[in-house]
């Protein structure tokens, strides 16, 4: 099992935690049965027949509306809740079924517009699968082709973004029509890891759970309670341990240590925006230079002459994150100033087995590495990190000091790098209303 993918689940067991609070009153709990159809894409030449892909999702939550955290006001009293979903991709053989759990949001767009007809539904988790890559290859005109690169973990990152349509509202129900994505990928734990892209349309219903009415702490108008615009600044620490492989020659998983701090504002004790500076340290990075492998021996032998250097890497970011109470999501966009291993790296990662016959008709395989074009030089420099917080003091009584725990997928312009789980300390000065 992908351990850090597991403190995911960690982290989605807490999330209901970010709506709590004393001054809520008649919570709105609802429950949201979908059933969708769609399309999964082929993640690689050779990939196994696909029919339709069709499943069921039940999402249970809370509606904000009688939420008096200043949190709920900013983000226009959204939903929040947990999605369990299972999932038929049309080929059970070979890819199987996944059940997914996946904390989510849910917030309407432009409400003046559409009458609150129509909703964003973003989701962040982890999925488990029945079938895995098992290796299984053939060869014609000198192409090697696998079976599912897709999946070759049993345990992966788990991430949808829906938009939903009220057509037909009852008394107590609403009947929503939906269009959406699913995405699923390991998070460069294992190779390969082309992950899993769906299309998909659904129909669902949405409907309250009746609750006893208990009594109010404040009154009844906490929707129309004004709250002050505020901004306050902030320094951040953070270390994270994490896990990565090379590439499918070496595919052995190993560890990523990174160290990085931030500073920046913090608006209406909600949304953070700040820049830092990151440091990491790849062990697969280290391994590969001291083992003499070819591709050292032949283009970069001085790496062997500092062998920790060249297996580290630094560079700054912009970073953002939307706090919900206890909860945070956090998305990171960066620059690499320095990783010149990601030259090996690229290499590796896009070269193939070419079959061919020697002029004394022996018959013999290599391996052709990747060229160094256009995509290398964008991924080499931009970094990604998307990930999920949880902070041991609610960030809406914007304590001086706090703490968290997170689970993170770093990339390199979108394309995995490695899933890390780290823990950090948050430091807030200078509070002003405006």
């Amino acid at each position: 099992m992908n351990r850090n993918i597991c403190h995911i689940l960690l982290l989605v067991s807490l999330f209901g935690v970010a709506q709590k609070n004393e001054t809520i009153s008649n919570k709105n709990y609802f429950i949201i049965p979908e059933v969708f159809v769609g399309k999964t894409h082929s993640a690689n030449n050779g990939f196994p027949e696909l029919k339709l892909n069709k499943g069921v999702s039940i999402h249970l939550g809370t509606s904000q509306e009688n939420n008096a955290q200043e949190w709920a006001y900013r983000l226009r009293y959204p939903k929040t809740g947990i999605a369990f979903t299972f999932t038929d991709y049309g080929n059970n053989k070979y890819v199987g079924y996944s059940f997914s759990l996946m904390p989510f949001i849910e917030y309407g767009l432009f409400k003046k517009i559409f009458n609150e007809q129509l909703k964003m539904n973003i989701g962040l988790g982890s999925s488990y699968f029945t079938q895995e890559y098992n290796g299984t290859t053939y060869s014609y005109n000198n192409i090697i082709d696998n079976n599912n690169r897709a999946i070759s973990t049993r345990f992966t990152w788990a991430f949808k973004a829906f938009l939903y349509y009220d057509v037909l509202n009852e008394r107590k129900a609403s009947w929503r029509l939906g269009a959406g994505f699913h995405h699923q990928s390991n998070g460069h734990t294992s190779l390969p890891n082309q992950g899993l892209n769906t299309f998909l349309l659904s129909l669902s219903r949405h409907s309250g759970i009746e609750t006893k009415k208990k009594e109010s702490i404040e009154d009844n108008s906490i929707k129309n309670k004004n709250f002050e615009k505020s901004i306050e600044n902030y320094f951040s620490f953070r270390s994270g341990f994490g896990i990565n492989v090379l590439s499918e020659m070496y595919n052995d998983k190993k560890p990523v240590y990174t160290l990085a701090a931030s500073y920046g504002k913090i608006l209406n004790k909600t949304f953070k925006i700040g820049v830092g500076f990151y440091y990491r340290y790849y062990d697969s990075f280290n391994t590969y230079i001291k083992n003499d492998q070819e591709l050292i021996i032949e283009q970069y032998n001085h790496f062997t002459e500092n062998a920790f250097k060249y297996s580290t890497s630094y560079g700054v970011f912009v970073t953002s994150e939307i706090y919900l109470g206890h909860v945070g999501i956090e998305v990171d966009l960066g620059y690499n100033i320095y990783k010149p291993f990601y030259e090996v790296e690229w290499k590796l990662q896009q070269g193939f087995y070419w079959d061919f016959y020697n002029s004394d008709g022996t018959y013999e395989t290599r391996y052709v590495y990747g060229e160094l074009n256009s995509k290398y030089q964008l991924k080499k420099s931009i970094l990604t990190r998307l990930g999920l917080k949880y902070y041991l003091f609610n960030n809406n009584e914007h304590p001086k000091h706090n703490l968290f725990l997170g689970a993170t997928l770093n990339a390199n312009l979108g394309q995995a790098d490695f899933t890390e789980f780290n823990f950090g300390y948050v430091y807030r000065f200078g509070l002003k209303s405006k």
